[in-house]
Formats: C-alpha cells, structure tokens, sequence
C-alpha cells in the first residue's frame, strides 16, 4: 500500500492538504502480472490466447466505518479470446497468487490498450490501412462499443466497433468490427452495426486520438481549510479507480463538513442515453475510462494534479485535446473543484464536484461528443448520482419534501416510508437530509436544467427522478454491464416499502437533458447538469 505523507499546498484563499492512499501504479501492475501468473488461471486458461482487461479494487462487505477503508482486495477480468468468455479472478492485494477464479461471457467493454491494438490491426488492413496511414481516415472507438459476433456453438467472438472518420472528400464514413486477437476486420451492411450509423454527415468536436485509461491507481485522502478552519474532509477516487461496475465518475467518500460526517458516499453509477426515433442505441455508458483534460500545475498523487488556473475539458473548450489525464483540482472563487473528463465511445463526459466556503456541495456531470454521425440525432443523456448520507450518523436520518404551493396544509412533509418522487418546478420542489436527534440538515435542490423524466421526449426511458431508499450495501447499481441490454437502469426494484424514517438512507438524483446539435449556440459545446445540496443548519 501507498506510505506517501500528505503534503499541504496554498491556493487563494485555502490550504488544501493531499495524502495519497490505496495501492500505487507498480503495485497494481505487479498485482495484475501475479494474477495472470497464478496457477488457477492458468489451468482455466489452457494457454489459449488471453489479456488482463480491468483489474478492479473491491470493497469490504463490512459495516460502515467512521473512516473509508483502504484497498485490500482486486478483481481482475481477463479475455479468454479463444474460448469467448471471460474470466473473473479475486484476490487480495497480500496474496494475488492465491485468486480463486470463475467463468462467465459477460460483454466487458474494451480496455484502452485493446483498442489500440484493434486499431494498429486497422493500419495494416488491406482496405483501410493505406488511407489510415495519410491520414484520410481516422479510427475512433464507435458505439457500441462490442459488436460481437455469434459462433456456432452459440458463443459470442469479441469484436471491437471502431469507426472510420473520413478527412478527405470522397470518402467513405464507416464503421467495423475488429478481432483484437486475430486482427480480422468485420463490414456491416450499410456501413455499421444494427445499433448505430455511419452516414457522410457527421456532429461533435474534432477527434484528437489522445491516450486514456481504466483501472488505474488513484485515491487521495484531501483537507480543505480557510482563515484556518477545516471546512470540508474527504476522500476521492479518479473516475478509473472508482467502485461499480461500470465505473460512477470522480466517487467521494467520508465527506465532512467542519468536523461532522454528511455523506458515506457519492457517486454517479448509472449513465445512459436514448435516441429520437432509436436512431442509433439506446447505449448504457461507463464512467471509469479517463480522457484528456487541460490542467496546468504539478501531480500531487498517481491521476491527481493540483493546478494554479482552472483545468478545462472538451465542454468548455471545444476540443478534445489536453495534457493530462486525471482528476485536477484547483480553485474557482470560493470553492474548490475536482473535475475529470471521461470517455465512452464517440461521448465526452465530465464528472465535477465543487466544495464551498460556505458549505454547499455542487455535484455536476457534463456532456459532449466527438465527430461521428449518431449525435446529429436528438438525443436524450440521463446520470443519475448515488447520495448516501450520513448527516452525523448512519442511523437517525430522515427526509423531508418541500412544496410550494404545499401539498395540504404544510409545505413539509416526511418521507417515512421508501418511496420515488418526480421532480415540479411548479412546486419548487426540494428535499431535505436531517439528523432527527441533533437538527443538522442538507436541502438536495434541483439544478434549472435537470429536466423532469416524465416530460422527457423519451419518457419512460428515464424512469424517475428521486428516489429514497433505506441504506443497503449491495445496492450501489444493478450489475448490468455497459453494453447492455437493458439500458434503462432499474433503481425501482429497491423502493419496496421498507421504512426510511430515523434510518440509513439513500438519495438517488437523476438529470436529464436533451441534447439537440442543431439548437446549440456559437462557442456552445457541450451541457452540464447538477443540483445543489446546501446546508441548512450544521
């Protein structure tokens, strides 16, 4: 495990204190080659061709602690490329030699180091090589991300969907499967898979080819202390070394507000979009492949880089370069912000947190694109946050709702039973954390452009706006991989009547917007949805 110290930096008017923690880069990397290298999977392997795809950090099933655990145990997910399956070792970090191992044929999205193999395969190809080498192509990863081919025996071949971006008039739009094993390239009737489309016109911000990554080292245990009182605690984890199974974005973890815990835990672990008309998708996303961002300032940890300016992404720039790949932290004003910017296909997302002076936690999540043909569709983007609050205490927690007009004769009301609730602006509505014995209360107030999901174009696609869900730790999402099917998330099956009043609860938000290229003013790239959680009394 990491022994960094801490080190403590003046920006504006804070002092932020970082310590590393979890395992380093080079204890990961030895881990994953300790795993591959161990006897059970190599006789589950046979010697048949193989790769280490992600090698995640697992959680304790432990209770709760009053501070976050450190790194004891991976998961790695390894391709058996002949057999068409995947492998599922876990192990702990002490002992990776000793993983027990099982089998399934989940479709786990590509790893970068894949798709750069499906595309050095793509440069040697007879029909495309010639083109991709001057230039009049260019290779992007596609969505859907596998467009996996049935075997006889019923099995799937794992094809990676990349397209073919033409820079040249003349030139044809397209997108293929390709073998990252054999290096064979597949061709689609029409010029794509079922599920999405090449057409000459294209949408979105010019595609730069930069390097990303996924299940990697990086969590920081950060102090952010004004006029020399410690306002906010916490622990970050970047986006490729965040929990769930498909990623959630930069994930919080033990956050406190002057001393006094507020969440267990934050996170985005549901992403998905739909088109008008089906165009292309539905797709269900991942949040743990990291992009390039622009952030000027010096690496305080492995994927954390402090910075003396605000670090910028494809949102706000309109281009998809950058020199870092990371979480950046800096300061804007009176707030401090975390933000990294994530990869899923042609989709750029952007994770954000903003900490106060004075308290209030703004959760943001963003949206882009890079050139392809899909996004020129109307379509529908919908992240839906994970808030577990502990105000104080995991237990003694209730929730409230505000009305205005009010429901009745009160414009609060207690949630005292599981429940989900669209959001009104016609009400103006709000909900509200409270610890019941000491008064210490958050107000979750919705964002102005995180939409309603039942007046969405694509409704029900989106399901719901607010749920409120008694704590259970196996509840963090529902285990469906990112290429899907389903693609709507299923946060319904947790709202089954339990009580919620003075108990452990869970406030999952949704936002949903609409995202038409055709409507965006001049210099707009991209949207960024979020709502406000604002202390009330602390």
């Amino acid at each position: 495990m990491s022994t960094a110290k801490s080190t403590t930096h003046s920006v504006g008017e804070f002092k932020i204190q970082i310590r590393p923690v979890g395992p380093t880069q080079e204890q990961m990397d030895e881990t994953g080659r300790a795993i591959l290298a161990s006897p059970a999977v190599r006789e589950m392997l046979g010697g048949r061709a193989h790769r280490l795809l992600r090698l995640d950090t697992l959680e304790s099933d432990a209770a709760k602690t009053d501070r976050p655990r450190n790194t004891r145990r991976v998961q790695a997910t390894i391709c058996d490329y002949e057999g068409h399956r995947m492998l599922i070792a876990d192990a702990s970090l002490a002992d990776p030699a000793g993983c027990t191992v099982q089998e399934c044929s989940q479709a786990i999205p590509p790893s970068s180091e894949e798709l750069d193999t499906a595309i050095a395969f793509l440069r040697r190809d007879e029909h495309f090589g010639r083109a991709l080498h001057q230039g009049d192509m260019v290779a992007y990863p596609a969505m859907p991300p596998l467009v996996g081919e049935v075997q006889p025996d019923g099995s799937q071949r794992r094809l990676l969907g990349i397209g073919l971006l033409p820079r040249r008039e003349g030139m044809t739009h397209e997108i293929v499967g390709v073998d990252p094993h054999r290096g064979e390239v597949v061709r689609f009737e029409g010029g794509a898979p079922p599920n999405s489309h090449a057409q000459q016109g294209f949408c979105g911000i010019p595609f730069q080819q930069q390097s990303t990554t996924r299940s990697a080292a990086g969590q920081v245990d950060i102090t952010i202390i004004s006029g020399g009182q410690t306002l906010w605690t916490f622990r970050a984890i970047r986006p490729a070394a965040s929990s769930g199974t498909n990623g959630s974005g930069i994930e919080l973890r033990n956050v406190r507000h002057r001393g006094k815990l507020l969440l267990y835990r934050a996170h985005v672990p549901f992403l998905n979009v739909k088109y008008d008309n089906d165009a292309c998708g539905p797709y269900r996303d991942w949040q743990n492949q990291e992009g390039m961002i622009q952030a000027t300032g010096i690496d305080v940890a492995p994927g954390f880089r402090l910075c003396n300016s605000p670090a910028t992404s494809a949102v706000e720039t309109g281009s998809d370069a950058g020199n870092f790949l990371g979480t950046a932290i800096y300061v804007d004003g009176g707030e401090v912000v975390l933000v990294c910017e994530m990869e899923a296909g042609w989709y750029r997302y952007v994770s954000q947190w903003r900490f106060h002076v004075d308290g209030t936690l703004r959760p943001r999540f963003g949206f882009s694109a890079v050139s392809n043909s899909c996004v020129c569709t109307t379509h529908h983007h919908h992240a839906y946050w994970r808030f577990d609050f502990d105000i104080g205490t995991a237990g003694d927690n209730l929730v409230q709702e505000f009305n205005k007009p009010p429901l009745g004769s009160s414009n609060w009301h207690d949630k005292t039973f599981e429940i989900k609730r669209p959001r009104d602006p016609a009400r103006n509505r709000r909900w509200r954390v409270k610890n019941a014995v000491t008064g210490d209360a958050y107000d979750i107030v919705p964002g102005h452009d995180d939409g309603v999901s039942s007046a969405m174009p694509d409704a029900p696609y989106g399901r719901g706006d607010v749920w409120i869900t008694r704590y259970r730790g196996t509840e963090i999402d529902d285990g469906v991989v990112a290429t899907g099917p389903p693609y709507e998330v299923n946060i319904d099956q947790w709202v089954n009547g339990e009580s919620i009043a003075k108990k452990d609860v869970v406030v999952w938000y949704a936002a949903h917007f609409t995202h038409d290229v055709h409507s965006d003013p001049p210099g707009v790239h991209g949207h960024i949805v979020g709502p406000d959680l604002r202390k009330v009394s602390w």
